[in-house]
């Protein structure tokens, strides 16, 4: 088949662009061969759960979906009565990016908190966390947090423990959205446990098509106790997968070895490399440091809309003329100096 795009074509929308890495689809079809057990039953899948174990701990049990929404809201409606409600940031993918998925597919209220930097505190918790026993307000029972943040900052894990343990003493659970858990993990050069079940999170949304899978996230419940039902949530949720060992198969491989590392780390070099290359340019702003894959900038709208046509990207903010960037596992020098070049060029013009 003649492909219908461009092969060497790359853009800084998004690291959901990205194609599949080799490594990936060479899983794929290493598992490929005769019939197994569908739904779950299957050897890869099986496998995996010791896989997920080696990094998040012998409590922790993994349950694959098809995508990062599901994840999240699968994981919510676990940790949740149909009474209670979720603590998250004004900036939480579950509250600005999933459509309202957790209220209308999950009946679940989220409780947001406005935030400088994407990140929640103790004290922005307190915000939201009360009204407890108050039949008028929805019960306040999770605290839900993303690292990296859609701002592109990071948790470092003493900031998550801190919450957590601010949670737990509230009688609140915590759940972490993961699509990025592995560029947070390169960036601070910590393992993935550190930041998540070492921290005291219950339960984890863990990212995979991002650094490189086909498709496949996974519900990880790192506390037993503070999840049930999810076999039973994700059926109806319409996210059992006949054919499970593929979406498992990937995982194994992504995380059996280093490639989760080796995929982050480039990603996130490449994000740092494009915030120096474009700080050098007159007239552009980086407002807030680049931690790991994502370059947040300001440019004239005039500017925006020409690279636009060049380059696929976002524009964040209208009002500001914030744009975000993002780079991915197999974003390249070449690549990133290229579009520097054109950042140049178009503010120049």
């Amino acid at each position: 088949m003649i492909p219908r795009h461009d092969p060497q074509l790359k853009a800084f929308a998004s690291d959901n662009y990205a194609g599949v890495h080799p490594e990936i689809l060479q899983a794929i079809a290493d598992a490929n061969g005769g019939h197994q057990i569908s739904y779950g039953e299957d050897v890869y899948t099986e496998a995996l759960q010791g896989v997920f174990r080696k990094h998040f701990g012998e409590r922790a049990q993994t349950y694959p979906v098809f995508n990062g929404t599901a994840a999240n809201v699968v994981s919510l409606r676990a940790m949740t009565a149909h009474w209670e409600a979720v603590i998250c940031a004004d900036t939480a993918h579950i509250h600005t990016d999933e459509g309202g998925a957790p209220e209308v597919a999950g009946g679940i209220k989220l409780l947001t908190v406005p935030t400088p930097d994407g990140k929640l505190t103790p004290e922005l918790i307190d915000r939201q966390a009360w009204g407890f026993g108050d039949v008028h307000r929805a019960q306040p029972k999770v605290v839900s947090i993303s690292n990296t943040t859609e701002l592109g900052t990071l948790y470092t894990p003493a900031e998550i423990k801190a919450i957590c343990d601010h949670a737990h003493q509230l009688g609140l659970l915590v759940h972490l959205d993961g699509s990025r858990l592995t560029n947070a993990a390169a960036a601070l050069g910590v393992p993935m446990r550190e930041l998540t079940t070492d921290a005291g999170v219950d339960v984890l949304s863990f990212g995979g098509t991002k650094i490189g899978l086909l498709y496949g996230e996974a519900v990880v419940v790192l506390n037993p106790e503070a999840a049930s039902g999810v076999d039973y949530i994700r059926k109806t949720f319409m996210q059992l997968s006949s054919k499970m060992r593929f979406v498992s198969a990937q995982f194994e491989a992504l995380l059996g070895g280093d490639l989760w590392l080796r995929n982050a780390r480039q990603a996130n070099a490449m994000g740092r490399r494009l915030a120096e290359a474009v700080s050098d340019i007159p007239g552009v702003v980086v407002p807030r440091p680049v931690e790991a894959n994502a370059v947040f900038a300001i440019l004239p709208a005039e500017v925006t809309e020409r690279l636009q046509k060049r380059f696929r990207f976002y524009t964040w903010n209208e009002a500001t003329g914030e744009v975000r960037w993002m780079c991915a596992f197999d974003t390249t020098e070449a690549d990133v100096d290229a579009f520097a070049a054109a950042v140049a060029e178009e503010m120049g013009a």
